[in-house]
């Protein structure tokens, strides 16, 4: 593929709900332009851009890939994103690559919750838009009612572009509003608009031709003057309109049987806009416009494994021009880049190329520092593109090897992953001791772990993760205890009193020591202090850390001959325990902020279900058409809250959860926390 000057290139991000046909429609793009010549569709596994043996199994995208074809002198940079809520970072990534959103909706079903979703990333980005609604074909697929859907949902600039010939088994074309003449069939032969639809096609083109000279103060003079509007004119305003999120346009196809995908491309060449046509980019009083003789600035939008190449780094040039076999400077990490040999990709398939112009998308192999939202660029002229900001992760597992094999290499090959997606997240709990994986929801989870089999051969399970519970204590209490053995020779000897009594939460495990007249001598209060952290920190009542509370050593014994460090320190061991037990233990857990964002239909449902979780409602805050719900609830209670979450709002809600406090765990269930953990000593003796 020739390289493309920045005003013909075209960077289109496919978006929308699950299973709308945005692969499918990537597919019959790539096939109607010549790219490829053998049709391929997601059940038979063969798409260009589905080509994950992960997405064969599960029939539907999980990442974004790339899709470059030529039409009509014009180079489209198709990226293919999946729908499915969980890999909602894949979208984000190419939205930050495109210049234009195609939101493609069901021409059955309508706008659905991840249409939302992608239009409020797009909203966001202020990225253009152009709707497709697809699979005309289907039973039951109705135009005018996904048409006044979408108008009811984002308003008056929402306007066709198209009227379709027929639907479902008779849908055979579309008629051009602007052109006022049919297509029809593959080929998209040119006809007449039929007669059955020559009235409505005139109401909406004079509606569409409203739409667009209201967005240009020079074409609406002409038209209140009644003055002729050429068909150029209109498509010069058209394009400007669409750049400036001024108009949605919206086209209709059947990705699969091929009918409207030539229109849609030519709608995309000539309205759709160019990456000249965007507005500056700041970054630190910097404007990067895409200039292919300026400076080289470029994004890494994506970062992914692949097992014959190595790291892939995807590029979306800004300014200037990269090449191949040069550096570059990676300004967040502070860190020469060398470039090797730049690919320009599609699908899984790499064609190497020598450059990559202001606005075009590319890959490099093995970066050694550069992650996915670095800026690559000039040493003498170091800028960072403002950075990309992702949905923080909600939903967290424990990761257990599986094996003695995987051990060693799990640490580093989680790391990859997370390197790759940046909506996992990797943490060892100090409390547990666990390796938490956490990400979007659980089929995010899932893949990450199946990936994690195939790519490196690290067999995990997954578990919920042990919730950090605390110990402490509500009264004083003392116990003296005397470790004694006697043995031949020098025997062991120590005796202690403790007295432990609670403090504020938050304070944590506190030693002290008021012994008099050498009870204990100096040199082993060390040792007593040693054996009361310990012992502290392994817990009592069900093995989980003793806090806020103070232990002071009142007083003990000695023996001239038989007394050493490790005695006192067993004897201090044995005497906390007995004065905890004394001291009317309590259990303590995480009390976590959650914050619920969901349409407000759905609110007082939320509500309910956060009352059976054991929640304290703070409040319930309007905030245009959503509601936003605050609240204290145990960490114990929320753990599968994405997957509740999602079936409680068919997947229209959102929710934020951050650690808030320690509080005390109802008598019921520390009583099944401390008997849970019995059952567990119990087994473990047994092994």
């Amino acid at each position: 593929m020739k390289v493309y000057p920045t005003e013909a290139i075209r960077n289109v991000v496919l978006v929308g709900h699950g299973s709308v046909g945005k692969t499918s429609l990537a597919e019959a793009a790539l096939y109607e332009s010549g790219a490829i010549t053998r049709l391929g569709s997601v059940q038979d596994q063969n798409t260009v851009t589905d080509y994950d043996d992960d997405e064969h199994r599960r029939k539907f995208s999980l990442n974004l890939a790339l899709a470059p074809l030529e039409w009509e002198g014009r180079k489209i940079n198709i990226i293919d994103t999946p729908g499915y809520a969980d890999f909602v970072t894949e979208v984000i990534c190419g939205a930050h690559a495109a210049d234009l959103a195609v939101v493609v909706v069901d021409a059955v079903a309508g706008p659905e919750v991840g249409t939302d979703r992608v239009w409020s990333i797009a909203e966001k980005l202020g990225l253009p838009r152009l709707i497709v609604i697809n699979r005309m074909d289907r039973e039951n697929a109705n135009f005018a009612h996904v048409l006044a859907a979408l108008q009811q949902r984002w308003g008056h600039r929402v306007m066709p572009l198209q009227l379709p010939i027929g639907a479902h088994d008779s849908f055979r074309g579309v008629v051009d509003l602007l052109h006022m003449k049919g297509y029809v069939n593959e080929q998209a032969d040119e006809v007449d608009v039929p007669d059955e639809l020559r009235e409505e096609a005139e109401r909406l083109r004079a509606q569409l031709i409203e739409g667009i000279v209201e967005t240009d103060e020079e074409l609406m003079t002409k038209y209140f003057a009644d003055e002729e509007l050429s068909e150029d004119e209109l498509r010069r305003v058209l394009h400007g309109g669409l750049d400036h999120n001024l108009i949605f346009p919206v086209v209709c196809v059947s990705a699969t049987k091929l009918i409207g995908v030539r229109q849609l491309l030519h709608t995309i060449a000539f309205s759709g806009p160019s990456p000249a046509d965007r507005d500056p980019i700041e970054a630190g009083g910097i404007k990067v416009t895409a200039d292919p003789s300026a400076p080289p600035v470029a994004l890494v939008f994506k970062t992914a494994a692949d097992p014959f190449v190595g790291r892939l780094s995807y590029l979306r040039v800004f300014s200037g021009r990269v090449t191949a076999d040069s550096h570059l400077w990676n300004a967040n990490r502070q860190a020469d880049e060398r470039l090797g040999t730049l690919y320009m990709q599609r699908g899984k398939e790499q064609v190497p190329v020598q450059e990559i112009v202001a606005g075009d998308i590319g890959v490099v192999a093995k970066l050694a520092h550069t992650g996915t939202g670095d800026t690559l660029g000039s040493r003498e002229r170091p800028v960072t593109l403002p950075p990309m900001q992702f949905p923080a992760p909600v939903f967290s597992m424990a990761v257990r090897p599986v094996g003695k094999a995987a051990v060693d290499k799990l640490g580093p090959s989680l790391q990859r992953m997370v390197e790759e997606d940046p909506g996992l997240r990797l943490d060892r709990d100090p409390a547990t001791g666990e390796l938490i994986l956490s990400g979007l929801g659980d089929a995010h989870l899932e893949v990450t772990v199946e990936r994690l089999k195939r790519k490196f051969n690290v067999e995990v399970e997954l578990a919920l993760p042990r919730v950090p519970y605390r110990e402490t204590v509500t009264k004083k209490a003392s116990a003296e205890y005397t470790h004694k053995k006697q043995t031949g020779g020098h025997g062991q000897y120590g005796r202690v009193l403790l007295e432990v009594e609670p403090l504020p939460r938050g304070s944590g495990i506190r030693f002290a020591e008021r012994v008099v007249g050498g009870a204990v001598p100096k040199e082993f209060i060390p040792a007593v202090e040693k054996g009361v952290m310990e012992t502290a920190a392994g817990g009592i009542i069900a093995g989980y850390e003793l806090t806020d509370c103070q232990v002071t050593l009142v007083d003990g014994k000695h023996h001239p001959v038989d007394s050493n460090e490790m005695s006192f320190k067993l004897a201090a061991s044995q005497a906390l325990k007995e004065a905890v037990q004394g001291a009317g233990p309590i259990l303590l857990e995480p009390i976590m902020l959650i914050r619920v964002y969901v349409p407000d239909e759905f609110a007082g449902d939320i509500v309910g279900d956060l009352n059976t979780k054991r929640a304290r409602i703070h409040g319930i805050n309007p905030d245009g058409g959503m509601s936003v719900i605050e609240a204290e609830v145990p960490l114990a209670e929320v753990q599968r809250y994405a997957s509740d979450l999602r079936s409680l709002t068919q997947g229209r809600g959102v929710f934020e959860l951050t650690f808030d406090h320690y509080g005390e765990v109802p008598a019921n269930i520390a009583q099944r926390v401390i008997s849970e953990h019995k059952k567990a000593l119990e087994e473990a003796h047994a092994h």
